[in-house]
């Protein structure tokens, strides 16, 4: 069962909203102002999902305390300020989607689910992307979502960063193409360009220099088996 973590000051919202996840089955703790979900930081749920507008501390600062504890952390941000200029700040800060009000409740979960299989695999199949990994000189635990040296120091990395390189771990040796990266990290709908991989990668190989993250020009990329 999955643990989401909903932060939305209007009370009658956040009943709704809370209703409707947990008639997926999920395990809901609802929190009505940023200074009280700041107290759970330290817990681990599979999502959180953060109103923007609240009285006190706001989503992005609660956002950036909850990336600063947990950089992998998946958070939904909702809103109904400006749209494109919320959605734009929310997805720099670390936010992995984003919905504008007035939304059907249902959108919400749809969104919900979608990036919870993403991340963690659908419910009842033997996901590999939750089982530990040692590639090149790093542990990599699938189910934390974590990266660890091999002197057990924690290397911090977004959640793109950390889905991108799951991704190759997954698919050792193969040519991973820059529009199959896309779709995996960013999803059927991006629009824009496919330069978001490259800059993707390139951040991916400072944080782990000794990933041997080869570039076939011309076409992607390909990790080395080591």
């Amino acid at each position: 069962m999955y643990t989401i973590y909903l932060v939305e000051d209007d009370l009658n919202l956040n009943q709704i909203l809370a209703y409707y996840l947990q008639q997926e089955g999920w395990d809901v703790v609802a929190f009505m102002n940023g200074e009280e979900a700041k107290q759970a930081i330290d817990d681990k749920p599979q999502l959180w999902i953060l109103d923007i507008m609240m009285p006190g501390m706001d989503g992005y600062q609660l956002l950036k305390e909850i990336k600063h504890h947990n950089s992998n952390m998946p958070i939904i941000f909702i809103s109904a300020r400006d749209a494109d200029l919320d959605r734009i700040v929310g997805l720099e800060l670390g936010s992995d989607d984003y919905l504008a009000k007035p939304f059907l409740p249902r959108e919400l979960v749809i969104r919900a689910r979608k990036l919870l299989e993403r991340i963690y695999g659908q419910p009842g199949r033997d996901n590999a992307t939750l089982k530990t990994f040692k590639v090149a000189t790093y542990l990599i635990e699938g189910q934390a979502r974590s990266v660890k040296s091999e002197l057990g120091e924690n290397i911090d990395l977004t959640a793109r960063e950390f889905d991108l390189l799951m991704y190759f771990v997954l698919h050792p040796g193969q040519l991973i193409q820059r529009e199959q990266v896309l779709r995996q990290i960013w999803g059927e709908d991006f629009f824009g360009t496919d330069r978001v991989v490259d800059d993707l990668i390139r951040r991916l190989r400072k944080k782990m220099p000794d990933l041997r993250l080869e570039t076939v020009y011309g076409s992607g990329y390909r990790l080395v088996k080591s």
